[in-house]
């Protein structure tokens, strides 16, 4: 199996060109024979974990050939297997999914009966995870050369983290890297040579965390070469802080001393160390942030910059416009494809258009397989599959040397960390090779119709939200004829709108204040990463609840026939992105109402008590 390259050098002694070549040729060794690395990746999974509970459960017998492993082995989804995460976050310690002690749980941004999935981990997966890190600055130097030379401004953050009965601790998967000694005790690379200090990468208060690295960002604009966050929607937000706060950032230059909001002792330290009083940037950057439009604010503020560095696939290309607008149409480069399950591959191409994004899955990362995708007509917005495979599917699953180009399929891995045949729920397109491996586009995340950030909602979970909040039009002899939503990201932060077409039956008019209840029901019967987003990390906005004129679905459905559906099995979308569509919804509205105040959220689940840990 080929060696991954350490880099065990000090910044002086670091030689940059050395350690790409190490790099390129590890990438190299992985493709040109990914199905004699997958199998020995599948053979040391079962070897290492022969006796386990799972496996024994299931007759595996210790074998650990691919053969008997699929006959074997069902392919699963998180409920087939959430009787065992819940008896190790109770406290089990038993090896019931993993030889090794799992040593944490990372939170999904999906959901379980609208609580966070609980994903097992075990300390190695950290080497892992900072392995495909190292891959990243070799890989983007063929294209831009030079990067090692200066620095990234990064909007890095950590979220609130909860401990299960059992005493692990249950955070996202970022949470869990950034907190690691693989990240604070980092040896150097230039890929996280960082503008922001770890200790406001690491403050918990969201506020101060953000103000202190777009202060630091701001006091080394030019030695700043990349700029970027997790998310688009995340980086946006950055700047729409600053759009808010520069006149506070520019008062901190021009004294050199830090705002008495940022009250955190380690971030204060680490922030005065880099800032020094510059009457000369302030002026500058009053001068910019003064002008009436902010188009190019990040070119102009940081002129070095070469790429924004965000995920832009998925429902996050939403966000393209309006990241366009900000950086003068630098390149947006989506470096690497994770997920709180395991981190997948990066994208050797990173330079090309965000629609033609592809990811090379690395082969030593998981044993890969993929399960085909049958879309209806390819018109759906969103790809809804059975929970349960019937046995016929079960055999469709293809290995990775076996996929087809241009076949879309469901991603199924197996991990070091106790997760077998696991459906994670992206669906992918194969768009080519990188020697044997294949490269593969993200399309969606199945059964997904609204997203803003990391929230993912479901069409099951907003029709239930929706009828909840119904039941407030009763008393006034009200029902609700027809429904759909949009996710809305011309705001910032973006938020969810509900278009209602309403039966009215009685003649009480209904008050504001009933449609504003509606808006808040919706909320709180949504899930726990929708209600956190919108309370603790402020990443979506406040739901709108649009009135729309009656007969407007009908004039919905005259346009969808209009252009080729069916009336026979024409059903009103309950999402909506067509541009077009979502034109002829405004253009009907009589009112429209938004949540008063955020729904309730606790770290932590329901079913523990919401012991929650900061």
């Amino acid at each position: 199996m080929p060696e991954a390259p350490k880099n065990s050098l000090k910044p002086t002694d670091y030689n940059f060109g050395e350690q790409s070549k190490k790099t390129l040729q590890f990438i190299e060794d992985a493709t040109s024979n990914p199905d004699e690395v997958q199998k020995k990746v599948l053979e040391e999974i079962l070897s290492r974990n022969a006796h386990v509970e799972y496996l024994q459960r299931h007759g595996l017998n210790g074998h650990t050939d691919c053969e008997t492993f699929k006959k074997l082995l069902p392919v699963i989804t998180y409920e087939d297997i959430q009787p065992d995460i819940n008896r190790i976050a109770n406290g089990d310690t038993s090896p019931i999914l993993c030889s090794k002690p799992i040593s944490e749980f990372l939170t999904s941004s999906g959901t379980s009966g609208g609580e966070r999935k609980l994903m097992p981990t075990i300390e190695e997966e950290l080497g892992r995870r900072s392995l495909l890190y190292s891959l990243l600055m070799p890989v983007l130097n063929q294209f831009i050369p030079g990067l090692e030379k200066g620095k990234g401004m990064y909007f890095l953050f950590i979220k609130s983290e909860a401990k299960t009965p059992g005493g692990l601790l249950a955070r996202p998967v970022l949470t869990s890297f950034y907190k690691s000694s693989h990240f604070k005790n980092r040896l150097f690379d230039p890929y996280t040579n960082y503008t922001s200090p770890d200790e406001s990468i690491l403050c918990p208060d969201s506020y101060q965390s953000m103000y202190s690295q777009m202060l630091c960002g701001l006091c080394q604009r030019n030695e700043v070469l990349r700029v970027g966050a997790v998310f688009a929607s995340g980086f946006i937000r950055a700047i729409r802080f600053l759009e808010k706060h520069w006149q506070l950032l520019c008062n901190d230059i021009r004294t050199g001393i830090i705002n008495p909001q940022i009250t955190d002792p380690s971030v204060r330290e680490a922030v005065m160390k880099i800032l020094k009083p510059d009457l000369k940037l302030a002026d500058f950057i009053e001068a910019e942030c003064n002008l009436e439009s902010w188009q190019g604010i990040i070119t102009r503020l940081w002129p070095n910059t070469k790429y924004v560095d965000v995920i832009v696939t998925g429902t996050m290309s939403q966000y393209i416009p309006t990241l366009d607008y900000y950086s003068n149409g630098l390149p947006l480069v989506c470096t690497m494809y994770a997920s709180s399950e395991c981190y997948f591959g990066v994208n050797l191409n990173p330079l090309c258009k965000p629609s033609e994004v592809s990811y090379t899955l690395i082969p030593t990362m998981a044993y890969f397989e993929f399960l085909p995708v049958h879309r209806n007509n390819g018109v759906a917005n969103f790809i809804s599959m059975p929970k349960s495979l019937n046995e016929k599917e079960q055999q469709e699953l293809v290995d990775l040397v076996d996929v087809k180009l241009g076949q879309e399929y469901e991603l199924v891995v197996t991990t070091y960390a106790g997760l077998y045949r696991y459906r994670v729920g992206d669906v992918l397109r194969v768009a080519g090779f990188k020697n044997k491996a294949p490269q593969f586009n993200f399309i969606c995340r199945k059964n997904v119709v609204l997203s803003i950030d990391s929230d993912k909602t479901d069409e099951v979970e907003l029709q239930n939200a929706v009828k909840n909040a119904v039941n407030h039009l009763v008393p006034f002899d009200a029902t609700l004829a027809e429904y759909t939503s949009y996710a809305d990201t011309t705001t910032i932060p973006g938020h969810y709108v509900l278009f209602w077409e309403l039966s009215l039956n009685g003649s009480t008019p209904i008050p504001p204040s009933i449609f504003e209840d509606c808006c808040l029901t919706v909320e709180e019967s949504l899930n726990s990463v929708y209600r956190q987003g919108r309370g603790s990390d402020k990443s979506i906005g406040p739901l709108e609840i649009k009135i729309v004129e009656p007969g407007t679905f009908d004039k919905l459905m005259d346009y969808a026939i209009s252009l080729g559906a069916s009336i026979n099995q024409y059903k009103t979308p309950r999402c909506v992105k067509y541009a077009p569509l979502v034109e002829l919804l405004n253009s009907r509205i009589m009112s429209n109402y938004f949540s008063p105040k955020c729904p309730k959220w606790i770290p932590g689940h329901k079913q523990w008590g919401n012991k929650n840990c900061n």
